[in-house]
Formats: C-alpha cells, sequence, structure tokens
C-alpha cells in the first residue's frame, strides 16, 4: 500500500479547509442571506443591534452547518488516526498474552506516520515470530545432535562400570572421539552465537596463507587418503593475505571434513588464488553433487540435502553454516555451486588487504 500524506500535512489540510468552509459559509453566505432578505423580505432586516426572527434563524442555521463541517473533520481525522492506533494497541496486548501471530489492521484511510506504524509493528510482529520459531528449531536441533554422543557415552561408561565392557584401548578411543566430537559441537555452536551477537572477534594480520592451507591439507591428509580422496593443491604461495588464519583453517577444516563426510572418493581440489583485491579459496570434489535448490540454504544451520548427505553420514549440521559466519565475518561471502562434471565447489571469498574487523 502506497502511504498517502503525511499526518501533519493532512491535519493542516483538513483544519484548513474546515476554517476557510466556515468562513466562506459566514461572509459569502451572509451576503446572500440579506441580499434576498433586501429583495424579498426587507421588514425582516433588524435595524437594531438586536437581530430579527429571521435574521436568529439564519445565525442558528449557520453555526449548524458549521458544527456539521467541524464534525465531519473531526470524525474523519479521528477515523484516520485511531483507527490504525487503536489497533496497534490491541495487536500489541495480543503480543503480550503470547499470540504472536497477531497483526494491526491498517485501515482503508490510513495515513502517512499511522501507515508507517502499523507497517512496522507488523514487520517487528513477523520478526518476533520468526525468531521465537527459530529459537525453537535451535534448541530442539541442538537437544538432537548432543542425544547421540551422549547417550553413547553414558551406555558405554555404564557398561566399563557394571562390568560389561572389557576396557581396551579401542573403547577408550571410541570415547575419546564421542568427546571430541561433543567438543566441536560445542566450538561451532560457540561461533554461531558470537556471530549472531556480533560479538565474533578476529585477530588479523598479514599471513602467506598458503603455507597455513598446506598444514591443514597435511593435517587431513591421511583421513582424506584413507576415505579413497586424492588431493590436488592448486596454490598461489606468494599470496599476502589479510586475515585471522586460525579463523581460515577453521574454516577450510569444516570444508573439508564435509567433503570427507559426504562427497565421492576423487580428486579433491583445493585452489587458492585472488582476483581484484580479492582472496579466493574453493573446495572442489567431484560428486555427488548438490542441486541449485538445496545449495542456496546449504550454509544454513543443521541444513542437510537429502538422500545424498543424510544425517547417516554423520556430521552436526553446524560446520558450514561456521563457514559462512567466518567469511562474513571477514567482509566476505561464502558459495556453492554445482560443478559441471557433477561435482560441488565451495568457495569462499574475501578482501585480500583490509583494515582489521572486529564483531
Amino acid at each position: 500500500m502506497k502511504p498517502v500524506a503525511g499526518l501533519r500535512r493532512q491535519i493542516i489540510q483538513s483544519l484548513a479547509l474546515m476554517a476557510l468552509g466556515i468562513i466562506f459559509l459566514s461572509v459569502f453566505g451572509s451576503y446572500v442571506f440579506y441580499a434576498i432578505a433586501m429583495a424579498y423580505l426587507p421588514d425582516s432586516i433588524s435595524e437594531t443591534w438586536v437581530p430579527s426572527r429571521v435574521e436568529m434563524i439564519w445565525i442558528v442555521c449557520t453555526i449548524i452547518a458549521a458544527l456539521v463541517m467541524a464534525l465531519f473533520v473531526a470524525v474523519r481525522l479521528s477515523r484516520r488516526i485511531l483507527t490504525p492506533l487503536n489497533s496497534v494497541a490491541e495487536s500489541l496486548r495480543e503480543l503480550a498474552e503470547g499470540k504472536l501471530d497477531a497483526r494491526a489492521f491498517m485501515g482503508r484511510y490510513s495515513m502517512g506516520e499511522t501507515a508507517q506504524l502499523v507497517c512496522d509493528f507488523n514487520a517487528m510482529a513477523e520478526r518476533l515470530q520468526n525468531m521465537t520459531r527459530e529459537r525453537e528449531f535451535w534448541n530442539a536441533a541442538v537437544a538432537h545432535e548432543l542425544r547421540t554422543p551422549v547417550t553413547i557415552l553414558r551406555g558405554r561408561l555404564q557398561g566399563l562400570a557394571e562390568g560389561v565392557f572389557t576396557p581396551s584401548s579401542d573403547l577408550f578411543q571410541g570415547l575419546l572421539r564421542q568427546v571430541e566430537g561433543l567438543n566441536r559441537l560445542i566450538e561451532d555452536l560457540r561461533v554461531l552465537s558470537l556471530n549472531d551477537s556480533g560479538h565474533l572477534e578476529l585477530h588479523q594480520t598479514e599471513v602467506k596463507l598458503a603455507e597455513e592451507i598446506n598444514a591443514v591439507i597435511d593435517s587431513f591428509a591421511p583421513q582424506l587418503h584413507a576415505k579413497g580422496f586424492r588431493l590436488n593443491p592448486l596454490l598461489d604461495s606468494t599470496m599476502q593475505v589479510w586475515c585471522d588464519a586460525v579463523r581460515i583453517r577453521q574454516a577450510l577444516m569444516a570444508l573439508l571434513e564435509n567433503a570427507c563426510q559426504h562427497a565421492d572418493p576423487g580428486t579433491l581440489t583445493i585452489h587458492l588464488h585472488h582476483a581484484e583485491n580479492t582472496c579466493y579459496l574453493s573446495v572442489t570434489d567431484e560428486g555427488p553433487g548438490i542441486p541449485d535448490d538445496a545449495a542456496n540454504h546449504i550454509f544454513e544451520a543443521f541444513h542437510r540435502v537429502e538422500p545424498s548427505r543424510s544425517r547417516k553420514s554423520g556430521g552436526s549440521g553446524l560446520g558450514l553454516a561456521v563457514v559462512k559466519a567466518i567469511i562474513e565475518a571477514h567482509n566476505g561471502h561464502a558459495l556453492c555451486q554445482r560443478t559441471a562434471q557433477g561435482g560441488t565447489t565451495f568457495t569462499l571469498a574475501w578482501p585480500v588487504s583490509a583494515a582489521p574487523v572486529s564483531h
């Protein structure tokens, strides 16, 4: 709905028109009245300060007409002002009672500021409802992600305490992996919470990013080779990039872990280059690929692509959301694209040289 003129302008216009109407009625109407009276009822015109009966009737009629005009303007203004305000007040009471679907009614004749107030209130209520839904979803999702490792830990520890399981290095390594998974989940949740609250801190310095990436690749190489992946690093070793090296390593580890869990074994290409003062870091696999509609939501927390990237393959569903949070903190963006060969490319882009960013 296109807003009409502002409230102040509408009030000034209405009152000015009302005043002009009453003046016109009084002045011009008086001329007409006395012209008719002098032509047809000359004896009805009083020659003293006391009005005659006919003049008194004219005065009363003029007052009534002015009151009707003022009443019309008052009703019109009150309808335009009070209808949306009352609707907002009623919707506020409903929101206070927990009815988050309450919305204010703008009204057919709402004016500029009141119409904007209704729009802003409805936008606020919509955002509040969405935030509540997201909070409920997050609570359920976090509880779901925590339940599995905690249940496994509890069962194994209870089995050890009751003598059901024989203590062994393999058993303790399994328990340690569950604890490490919980630690990663907690760290991912911490990063996302800091990002949402605007407190994700970066400690940026100028570094040779290729060296940092090689360190991550070396640590992940045994795990990736065991899954059948062949690493193909294409790194510009001369690049000096302004970034938080620890956070960029964390983002790259999340991408490699995502590929290890969900991609088909094959060549895994890690490409680092720059163009027009923008650093590009990408990880490309050979399949199974992500549909275009799913690629638009792949960086959302707890989002998984079914069936090729299901819960059965592991992961908390937070890794790519953490990647997006880290790269956006660097004033950059993350992109997921399907390759012509049927694989997937995850690309991180951010300025090569920039002033430190603090969130």
